[in-house]
């Protein structure tokens, strides 16, 4: 296929629109279903390419879920834990452990559900019939993977009434080094960002505190790459192999550390015993159930503990998921790793890294407050360690 003609560009109003290669040679993808759309294959290419990064980085099956051209989370392929299995609503799946990729999956569209919402899910191996069926049950755009097992690729085709889009992409296509794209009529262009990250780069550790475990190494990665392909500015908060907070696009360094880590701290709060335990009617479907549930710990839109309202949601009146709980709970969260894809200019990051647990940070390091920023990451113990390298996305 030299060229897919696009239904419109990222708005109805944007026509024509197509993909196709520059230089005439066939795309390196197969459309096995669905016509996907302009910001579906920008979410796509982005997508496989972070899988495939972390894929290559610690030889794990990676998934990623994407929404407008950022992840929402990314993981890779470890086993989880009961209690975090019910938090990812995935405790009712057999055969879950037996499926490294179908782990993978559950923890990168189980991170951030309200974000996942719509999702587009990139996969770095061969899609199985249990992926296949997690995926079956979210309400999700389309897939990228470099192949599907014939009953999974059937599940998969089945889904939002036959239009759900699969994408077969050829696992050993190389892009060109250089790049261009155009903005306002004019031509931009620059060499790929063909940096690889791996251990080596987190081995000039700034602080008094050198201890970094394999874990810690393993989950630097992981934020790292996700990253790599987030919108900057970025911030991203790991731990046990997935992202658990990806803070994107915002203008402020620590505007992105409080978003990701507020989204981290909700990940957490989600395997609280009181928020696992709330009486949901079986009415509720899973998208209204994450939004209540994103109700209850961060007490937005409405409270669902009134009367009056908590009736709607559940067979019984929960008890409130107070500010004690909150702190009580986030007292026992350590061991978190937290990457930025360029340096911090205050300490005020370090701040609200530790208030979500975080013992382990990579940036780029170069800021003229580097020595605040070490000075800080001293005080509370932490392993900073300078990359060197700034991982701006746009």
């Amino acid at each position: 296929m030299k060229e897919f003609e696009l239904k419109y560009g990222c708005n109805p109003n944007q026509k024509p629109a197509k993909i196709y290669m520059n230089d005439g040679s066939d795309l390196p993808i197969e459309i096995l279903n669905g016509r996907p759309g302009y910001i579906n294959f920008l979410d796509a290419f982005n997508s496989w390419q972070l899988v495939k990064e972390l894929k290559a980085a610690l030889n794990l099956p990676a998934v990623t879920s994407f929404k407008h051209v950022s992840p929402t989370s990314a993981a890779v392929g470890i086993p989880l834990s009961d209690k975090l299995k019910k938090a990812c609503f995935v405790d009712d799946i057999e055969g879950l452990d037996e499926s490294p990729l179908a782990c993978a999956y559950a923890r990168a569209r189980g991170t951030d559900r309200m974000c996942s919402f719509g999702d587009w899910v990139a996969l770095s191996d061969v899609v199985d019939v249990t992926t296949a069926k997690l995926i079956a049950r979210e309400v999700s755009d389309g897939v990228i993977a470099p192949g599907y097992e014939p009953e999974a690729l059937e599940i998969l085709k089945a889904k939002r009434k036959g239009t759900y889009n699969v994408v077969k992409i050829d696992p050993n296509y190389v892009p060109e080094v250089q790049e261009t794209k155009q903005v306002f009529g004019i031509t931009f262009e620059q060499g790929r960002n063909n940096v690889e990250i791996n251990r080596e780069l987190l081995k000039n550790i700034v602080s008094e505190n050198k201890d970094l475990p394999e874990s810690a190494v393993r989950d630097l990665i992981v934020a790292l790459i996700t990253l790599k392909y987030t919108q900057s500015n970025s911030v991203c908060y790991a731990i046990d192999g997935q992202a658990i907070g990806v803070g994107a696009g915002q203008q402020s360094r620590i505007h992105c550390t409080r978003l990701a880590g507020d989204k981290a701290n909700t990940w957490f709060y989600r395997q609280h015993d009181k928020v696992l335990n709330l009486p949901f009617k079986d009415s509720i479907g899973r998208p209204d159930r994450d939004n209540v549930i994103d109700g209850y710990i961060n007490k937005t839109e409405e409270d669902v503990t009134a009367d009056g309202i908590w009736q709607k949601y559940f067979t019984e009146k929960p008890a409130p998921f107070t500010e004690e709980d909150k702190k009580a709970y986030l007292a026992t969260i350590d061991g978190v790793a937290l990457g930025s894809d360029a340096f911090f200019p205050f300490d005020d990051n370090i701040k609200r890294a530790k208030a979500s647990g975080v013992k382990y940070i990579a940036e780029a390091g170069g800021s003229i407050r580097d020595d605040v920023v070490i000075n800080r990451a001293n005080e509370y113990g932490m392993v900073l360690s300078f990359v060197g390298i700034r991982l701006f996305h746009h």
